[in-house]
């Protein structure tokens, strides 16, 4: 693990309304990662599949036309424009490992543009409206962390962020900061009565997570209302709040639910030391007694 060179790192969340097109979008990735970097983020993170509308609202065949190789097309921007910016990137593409084998995956770019590595989302959804199981084959790379030029990071990616085994895993492999690229939004005709407990909701799981683990939390959504199932389904309202939390669950920075807009949020690595100092949660796991954590239930 590299020893960090800083006392502080700086998060830039870009939260995105997606076109029907990937190249607009791959364009406004792009410009956004310029954009974050001159406002001094470090590492850049963008939403889930953000290349294109969420095409999960449907079960269609010829939406695998959407997927791309990795490294690919999208890997070589991305790459370009962290060199470019010298930051860190973090990105979500669909990627086409093989015909007939598809993933939801994050690409992790280093501040001189290499590609550090991949992350395939390990949960995979089939709600309403979010039939991704159609899509995507779970991750095979287990949860992982990646050694950057401005901190050690994990990536997880949105339905993997109500999963506290997931960012305990990634946090135990010596992340300070957990990044989750994130597809989610309220179904409209549930909104009115519902919307507000779910956004607290995904809010509030993601600040626990960053306590229990004593690092740092990104959620980084997309925003605005998108018809990917046809009319007739209402589509889902992205819920944008992309927002980062302290490792004691202070909210430092968050979004609007309804617009694009850029998350700029210092983290100081001495909070992180002074609060697992006070709240010593690693040192006080009982890891001999976990193995039932391996069983779907018990008796």
């Amino acid at each position: 693990m590299n020893a960090p060179s800083s006392d502080t790192f700086t998060l830039g969340l870009v939260q995105m309304r997606c076109d029907p097109s990937p190249a607009v979008n791959l364009d406004k990735a792009v410009g956004a990662i310029h954009k974050a970097a001159a406002a001094g983020a470090q590492i850049i993170c963008l939403p889930e599949l953000f290349r294109s509308a969420y095409f999960c609202q449907r079960q269609d065949p010829a939406l695998f036309d959407l997927a791309e190789p990795i490294p690919g097309p999208s890997t070589e921007r991305l790459g370009r424009a962290a060199k470019e910016a010298g930051v860190v990137v973090v990105g979500s593409l669909f990627e086409r490992r093989a015909p007939g084998l598809y993933h939801n995956t994050a690409v992790v770019f280093d501040a001189d543009g290499a590609l550090l590595g991949i992350y395939r989302k390990m949960h995979i959804p089939d709600d309403p409206l979010y039939f991704e199981k159609y899509y995507f084959t779970p991750g095979d790379v287990g949860f992982r962390a990646f050694d950057t030029r401005f901190g050690r990071i994990g990536v997880l990616v949105c339905w993997d962020q109500w999963f506290p085994e997931a960012a305990r895993l990634t946090a135990l492999h010596g992340a300070e900061v957990l990044l989750y690229p994130t597809a989610i939004g309220w179904h409209p005709r549930e909104k009115e009565q519902f919307g507000e407990s779910q956004r607290e909701a995904w809010t509030l799981i993601q600040r626990a997570h960053a306590v229990a683990n004593g690092v740092f939390v990104a959620a980084v959504n997309r925003v605005g209302h998108e018809l990917g199932g046809g009319p007739e389904d209402g589509g889902l309202e992205f819920w944008g709040s992309s927002f980062v939390s302290d490792p004691f669950g202070v909210v430092l920075g968050q979004a609007a639910v309804d617009g694009p807009e850029l998350v700029i949020a210092p983290c100081d690595r001495r909070r992180l030391e002074d609060v697992r100092r006070n709240w010593p949660f690693l040192r006080d796991r009982r890891i001999d007694a976990y193995g039932d954590l391996t069983k779907r239930m018990i008796g």
